[in-house]
């Protein structure tokens, strides 16, 4: 005998929870108000205690005329209300929007302590001596509501702040915002990566504490247009697009936004620079634009270490050639010399007679050149040309031709590199927990971004052209001959390596098993 339905509690908390909602959807324009004016009255009392005492008294006179000739005004009271619904709507969309925190909520007490010791630290940095302000905005006696206008905590650590610092701080001199950056990243909290937003204009500085970037995506066929070429991937807040990715263990993709890298006749970064230290994976990111570039053209590598880091590329489908000695780059610097002429040529032959460019001159060509610095002490000792020389007609007519360079190099050894490199790869990439001086040293401008100092493999920094800096995680792209990688990244590059150019021995020979 069965029993009958009876009803569950699913059904009662689903009944609710519709119920619930329903009635938020209704109220939320009051919700949208009432966020607002907490916003607005927040903002008015920190505008309030940071005003001098004796400006408060005509303040108020000023307020009062103008609400009194308001009211005087036709329809005046009407487009006065009509003006504060409207900018309470329009800061409670903002907060509702996730916004940091501001005064609208009073911290606790133990936030309280953390905000007065930041405030404190910050006397010495920001304090003039001789202030004859009665209340200056920062003082060993003075009180962190004075200068800090936003805030947020995420797991009891400040996330966000927002401060107003005097315009007698120098902040248009590279060390001294530094020296606030860096004591801003050690009140907070060490192992976060922070940006630092400075409005010289209105002199704010805004602090917000970053989310760490991806670092389980390996290689794989990337969702790329012609002649775009993914580097890595950054923040959601710096790029307005994604592609789908497959993370370690995961069946289904994510999207995550990436940095993209454009080449071809209308590039205004046709060479790539990566300087990294020891162990930060330039030689990782070559390896990823070298599987990147096979798949639509060719590609000659210079393993200037002549470690071997890419020997799994050798006698593949499309790598024209691994060379890691002195003599085999030489040669392999001055054929790509000749075939980037011989491309120019062939491109302009080709116009004048008004056909198309032959098949072989479209095909991209990638020339890729790990630890240039390593072979020109040698080969200026021995009397040869320097490898980098030969890389200045690839470098000034590539972009014609069809050809793109991308050097790495370590920091050590940048002293060394010539000035056809410097002046001719406008696209760079700065790898490891280096200083925000040296990154901008090889950017052109320094990063808003402090790196933690235990930066994992593939964590930087990446400009193209003149655009801004971006952070940067390269996709785990290691040798899959090294056996200290994981297996799962090596399979990864073993399953995109091109075919090899010659069939196994044991394949050839007729009637093997």
């Amino acid at each position: 005998m069965g029993r009958w339905p009876m009803p569950s509690r699913w059904h009662a908390r689903e009944a609710v929870r519709a119920g619930t909602d329903a009635v938020l959807d209704v109220l939320h324009p009051l919700f949208v108000l009432g966020k607002g004016a907490r916003c607005l009255a927040g903002r008015g009392r920190a505008w309030w205690e940071r005003t001098p005492r004796e400006r408060r008294g005509p303040t108020l006179f000023v307020v009062a005329a103008c609400g009194v000739l308001l009211w005087l005004l036709p329809y005046g009271p009407a487009l006065a209300t009509l003006g504060a619904l409207g900018a309470t709507a329009w800061y409670g969309r903002q907060s509702a929007a996730g916004r940091p925190l501001t005064f609208r909520k009073s911290p606790t007490d133990v936030e309280r302590a953390r905000l007065q010791a930041l405030y404190e630290a910050l006397v010495p940095y920001f304090a003039l001596d001789g202030d004859p302000r009665p209340e200056p905005l920062y003082a060993y006696d003075g009180r962190w509501e004075r200068a800090f206008e936003e805030f947020a905590f995420r797991d009891g650590r400040i996330s966000g702040l927002l401060l107003r610092y005097p315009a007698s701080f120098r902040d248009g001199e590279l060390s001294e915002r530094l020296r606030v950056e860096q004591l801003l990243a050690a009140k907070t909290g060490r192992g976060r990566e922070y940006r630092f937003c400075w409005d010289e204009e209105c002199n704010l500085l805004e602090m917000t504490a970053l989310e760490p970037l991806p670092t389980g995506i390996h290689a794989q066929p990337f969702v790329t247009a012609p002649g775009e070429t993914l580097l890595g991937f950054t923040d959601g807040c710096e790029v307005n697009w994604t592609v789908p990715v497959y993370f370690a263990g995961e069946v289904a993709p994510r999207a995550v936004p990436p940095v993209m890298w454009h080449t071809g006749p209308r590039s205004t970064a046709q060479h790539l620079l990566a300087v990294g230290t020891p162990g930060s994976g330039t030689s990782s990111l070559l390896r990823s634009l070298a599987l990147q570039a096979l798949f639509h053209g060719e590609v000659l590598i210079v393993d200037g270490d002549g470690g071997g880091e890419f020997a799994s590329f050798a006698a593949r489908c499309g790598v024209l050639g691994v060379e890691s000695t002195l003599p085999g780059a030489l040669a392999a610097l001055e054929w790509a010399a000749r075939e980037t002429e011989r491309r120019l040529l062939e491109t302009s032959r080709a116009r004048q007679r008004g056909e198309n460019t032959p098949e072989d001159v479209r095909r991209p060509l990638w020339v890729l050149v790990d630890r240039p610095a390593a072979l020109s002490c040698p080969a200026r000792a021995e009397g040869w040309a320097d490898p980098q020389e030969l890389l200045r007609v690839p470098l000034r007519h590539g972009r014609a031709a069809g050809v793109t360079v991308a050097v790495a190099e370590q920091f050590h050894g940048a002293d060394e590199l010539g000035e056809a490199v410097l002046t001719h790869t406008r696209a760079r990439v700065v790898l490891g927990a280096v200083p925000p001086e040296q990154a901008g040293a090889v950017l052109g401008e320094a990063p808003q971004t402090a790196p933690a100092p235990d930066a994992p493999r593939g964590r930087g920094f990446a400009r193209l052209g003149d655009g801004p800096v971006l952070r940067l995680q390269v996709p785990a792209t290691p040798d899959p001959l090294d056996e200290t990688a994981g297996e799962a990244e090596r399979s990864a590059v073993r399953e995109l390596l091109p075919e090899p150019v010659r069939a196994p021995a044991s394949a050839s020979l007729p009637g093997s098993g």
